[in-house]
């Protein structure tokens, strides 16, 4: 090892432990945050989980605000494993790929759903987050039901536009029932019943996801 080497590990050294104490921090609001939501989650909470001080806290996210948003990236960031960078699929083999993938992280669907509906309320700072999300979200899965239209494949009387919109609402729903019953709400049954309704069998089925 060189002497330059030595030095990029030295510099290495301190960066490394300060992302891993920033994850620590993030994975400690991630609690937080799905169990009280943003109004009733507090720095000092996320503070305590991770044995700093508030101030200490600070020097890695400067408010509230900036946790909250970390926070939400992050598991965006979480949500995204289920895809491999080189993944392609149909629209309904992604939506149960995710729901099933989303359920089987602890807590994922707890913050989503909890910040989302905390979000409505004045001054939310993830409110213009949520907005954008859905409204990214309805226009993609409008493009994928007008392809399933254009191959032949959507429901005669079906429009894509409003399929798309349902599909998020329902997604929502059943996840909101899944948390308050969950040994009697099974979110990839109820959106499989959905495809079921308004996408016709693919003539070629090759999904692993289907059952």
């Amino acid at each position: 090892m060189t002497t330059k080497d030595v030095g990029r590990a030295a510099r290495r050294g301190p960066y490394a432990k300060s992302e891993e104490r920033r994850r620590t921090i993030l994975d400690a609001a991630h609690e937080v945050f799905a169990a009280h939501g943003y109004r009733g989650g507090s720095l000092q909470g996320v503070a305590d989980r991770v044995g700093l001080s508030q101030t200490s806290l600070l020097h890695y996210f400067p408010s509230k605000r900036d946790l909250l948003m970390a926070v939400l990236e992050r598991r965006d960031e979480i949500t995204g494993g289920a895809f491999p960078d080189d993944m392609e699929e149909g629209l309904v083999d992604s939506v149960i790929r995710t729901a099933l993938f989303n359920e089987n992280i602890p807590g994922v669907v707890e913050l989503y759903i909890v910040l989302c509906a905390e979000s409505v309320t004045d001054s939310h700072p993830g409110r213009v987050y949520f907005t954008e999300r859905f409204e990214r979200l309805r226009k993609s899965y409008a493009l994928r039901f007008a392809e399933l239209a254009a191959q032949g494949r959507l429901r005669p009387g079906v429009d894509p536009e409003l399929a798309a919109m349902s599909l998020v609402a329902l997604w929502d729903g059943l996840q909101t029932q899944w948390l308050l019953a969950p040994d009697e709400v099974d979110v990839v049954k109820g959106l499989r019943g959905y495809f079921n309704l308004v996408v016709l069998p693919d003539p070629e089925p090759s999904s692993a996801w289907e059952g």
